[in-house]
């Protein structure tokens, strides 16, 4: 759950159209690189990211309209946007306001607000439509603060763009995919794009999720070392206290074998019981405390399959632990044990 969160915070693929470019100086003066062979993609074509084999691990699909707009006398970047998928895959975004509901508002970055002196409550014009300026976003110190954000549909018919997209931006839950296998399909139902992955921040995603499972590890192996010492403490005083038992069963015929039998015996049927509790109260207290005091969405579920793992362990931790006091029952001499008695 961790790791698909931090897939979905911000995008990971990025989809953009098939584009050519070229760069040119002209007597000693460099002139700006030309584009051309510029193809649009459209709504129907991004949705085709939905169909791909691994659709299960597309998390977010986060499509983008850009466009200048004139407002005020001033050219500012104009983007249209699905706030619930926007808004989704930036979650470090701060608003004041409300979160835009209706495609005639709009969200304003801090920077462009300020320059045309706009604030919660104005209207701006683009073009003939008129939007509602509901939410302020908080400086990011990115392009965002330039940009006013309007719903998608409004801004393809505010553009004359009518099903256009610019780019998309999508959220791939790369934990249970390699990344360049998502890539792969994108690009194979949009041959017309040029799919990209963000490599620096999936592997800075997969390294944290790496380091948390390691540490996870690390801490099960302390817990299991702890188990196995407190074992080995409770079994060593238990033949200590029954030296007079363990004699009076090697007298009338126990061979040391079976004193070990015994004893392992009883550590294995204990530690059983122990993993069987240990797993009704562990998987207990995560189903009350999971929604208390923490944020996952996982639902915690009674695993069968957890609890037969945790009888195997908690048994195998038991008799590997009672083993050493096992044995040194086994060599009790009989008559000293029975001087006591």
């Amino acid at each position: 759950d961790v790791g698909n969160k931090l897939d979905e915070f911000g995008a990971n693929i990025l989809i953009v159209p098939q584009s050519n470019s070229l760069s040119l100086s002209y007597g000693g003066l460099a002139v700006p690189s030309a584009t051309f062979d510029l193809e649009e993609l459209t709504d129907q074509e991004i949705a085709q990211v939905w169909t791909i084999p691994n659709a299960a691990n597309v998390s977010i699909v986060a499509p983008k309209l850009l466009g200048v707009a004139d407002i005020r006398e001033q050219a500012v970047l104009l983007a249209g946007v699905d706030f619930e998928s926007e808004l989704r895959m930036k979650p470090w975004w701060q608003l004041e306001g409300d979160r835009p509901q209706s495609d005639d508002q709009a969200l304003l970055g801090s920077r462009v607000a300020e320059l045309l002196g706009l604030s919660l409550g104005s209207e701006v014009q683009v073009g003939e439509q008129a939007f509602q300026v509901v939410a302020i976003l908080a400086e990011t110190g990115q392009q965002d603060d330039d940009m006013i954000f309007v719903d998608l549909r409004a801004a393809q018919q505010a553009l004359n763009r009518p099903g256009a997209i610019s780019l998309a931006e999508v959220a791939a839950l790369c934990i249970a995919c390699p990344i360049e296998d998502m890539v792969a399909q994108i690009q194979a139902v949009l041959p017309q794009a040029r799919v990209t992955a963000l490599r620096q921040a999936v592997t800075l995603r997969m390294e944290l999720v790496g380091q948390l499972t390691r540490f996870s590890w690390a801490l099960s192996a302390v817990v299991l070392v702890i188990g196995g010492l407190v074992v080995l403490t409770t079994m060593l005083g238990a033949v200590t206290e029954r030296k007079q038992e363990i004699g009076v069963l090697r007298a009338v015929g126990y061979r040391r074998r079976h004193i070990i039998n015994v004893i392992l015996s009883e550590a294995l049927l204990v530690s059983a019981l122990g993993g069987v509790l240990g797993w009704l109260a562990g998987t207990g207290a995560a189903v009350i405390l999971t929604p208390m005091v923490t944020q996952v969405d996982l639902a915690v579920s009674w695993d069968a399959q957890l609890a037969l793992w945790a009888v195997v362990i908690a048994a195998a931790v038991g008799v590997l632990s009672s083993i050493y006091p096992a044995t040194r029952a086994a060599r009790l001499d009989p008559t000293t044990a029975l001087r006591a008695l």
